[in-house]
């Protein structure tokens, strides 16, 4: 790493070890930053410990380690006012992004072929920092030719506006900056998903159950593919698809896209995925369901899930789930509920109809971030059921990860329920 290096859009730290980097009895570092409070890291620095056999020291740390409490950005040596810089960059962003950024009298877009934003950003990376001046300038560079779907006339997709709460909850999990496999690591977002996750089961209309956030409601229709496939084959997991005979799936012509992706992402194929007629509304027709679930046993092939969407991304269809229902229960099949886009209808008295029958689902896949203006990503896949069947699908029981003598209930502990280590806050948002 080179001194003062850095892109267009950042800065390379240039520290050295701190003169005295002994921890106060208080549980402070010499800065003032209180440690966590339930355990406190061994002290090998602290000046009042006892004298200690040379043989027997720990080394010391290299010149150049960087010790991330103790460390500032800095450009050219001297370091940055890093209070001053995010209140620039929140002016930026407050008048920018939010103000000019959600006015009907401003464009949605100001538009640039890409060889032209190309030049006009300067993107290439260099060698050396940039001034504070300079990274302001980029920042409002970024905005002003960004998308603003915050704005009014917005239509481009299927979410839209800016809600203010969900822009400050982003700004706290932001600047937090944790991830979310341990309660110990993230015990107030662990908590808070744990609520989040039982009243959106709520809504569903089931008392108890299990659910994760992901990111995005097609990684949510691709876990429940996968929790689907494991109930029925458990030993794919250890064995993969040997253990496997010829699997088939259904859903309607108008589904996502991400059950094709699903299909060939978890090796079942896209030739696994059958094809469900609609009506001319682009709703599943139950009966040719049926009629492809008994083509696919006659082929050799063995149904085990369907998957109905509630809110087509083209129609906005929301398939007959009580007669799909039926289907999966005389069939024995998984039944998962695409509801990235509709599930948030379950909130409208007048409306909620659209989505009768989604409490006999196995799975649900449900977007906040589209119709409840929640901020990318908060996608939530709640499952009905009870018996721990995502941490047996996906856990991989990390031990120096997820330790079974710790001093709270090591049930909070969910990153053994998702594929992410890195799991996001994304469910606050």
């Amino acid at each position: 790493m080179e001194e003062g290096g850095g892109g267009p859009l950042g800065l390379l730290c240039r520290v050295g070890w701190p003169a005295k980097p002994a921890l106060s009895r208080g549980g402070q570092n010499p800065r003032g930053e209180k440690l966590c409070g339930h355990r406190r890291a061994p002290d090998w620095r602290a000046e009042t410990k006892p004298a200690v056999p040379t043989s027997a020291r720990s080394p010391s740390p290299p010149q150049d380690f960087i010790l991330m409490a103790d460390s500032k950005p800095a450009v050219d040596g001297e370091p940055m006012d890093m209070e001053a810089l995010l209140q620039s960059v929140f002016g930026i962003v407050i008048d920018e992004a939010i103000q000019k950024g959600t006015s009907a009298s401003e464009k949605v877009c100001e538009w640039k072929e890409p060889e032209e934003l190309k030049q006009l950003l300067d993107l290439e990376l260099q060698s050396q920092g940039e001034s504070q001046e300079q990274i302001l300038e980029r920042c409002r560079a970024v905005i002003r030719y960004s998308v603003k779907t915050g704005h009014p006339r917005f239509f481009n997709q299927l979410f839209s506006g800016l809600d203010p709460h969900a822009l400050a909850g982003r700004i706290i999990t932001e600047s937090l900056n944790t991830s979310q496999y341990t309660y110990e690591i993230a015990p107030v977002f662990v908590l808070m998903e744990e609520e989040v996750l039982k009243k959106l089961r709520a809504l569903v209309g089931w008392s108890s159950g299990d659910g994760v956030f992901c990111p995005g409601g097609s990684v949510s229709n691709m876990y429940a593919m996968n929790l689907a496939r494991y109930q029925r084959y458990p030993d794919c997991k250890q064995r993969g698809l040997r253990a496997l005979p010829p699997l088939a799936l259904f859903t309607s012509k108008e589904c996502h896209y991400s059950i094709n992706k699903g299909a060939a992402f978890l090796g079942l194929g896209t030739d696994s995925v059958r094809v469900v007629k609609a009506d001319e509304r682009g709703k599943m027709i139950p009966e040719d369901l049926e009629r492809q679930i008994f083509q696919a046993e006659a082929e050799g092939s063995v149904p085990f899930l369907v998957s109905a969407t509630s809110g087509t991304t083209v129609l906005g269809a929301f398939d007959p789930l009580d007669a799909i229902a039926d289907v999966c229960q005389r069939h024995g099949l998984w039944f998962h509920v695409d509801a990235a886009w509709g599930g948030s209808v379950l909130l409208s008295q007048m409306h909620r109809h659209l989505l009768d029958g989604i409490q006999r689902a196995d799975s649900v896949a449900w977007n906040p971030h589209k119709l409840l203006a929640a901020g990318l990503q908060c996608s939530a896949l709640l499952l009905r059921d009870t018996s721990n069947l995502l941490k047996r699908c996906h856990g991989s029981q990390a031990s120096y990860l997820f330790q079974q003598d710790k001093f709270y209930d090591v049930a909070l502990d969910t990153g053994d329920k998702v594929l992410g280590g890195g799991n996001k806050e994304t469910g606050r948002v």
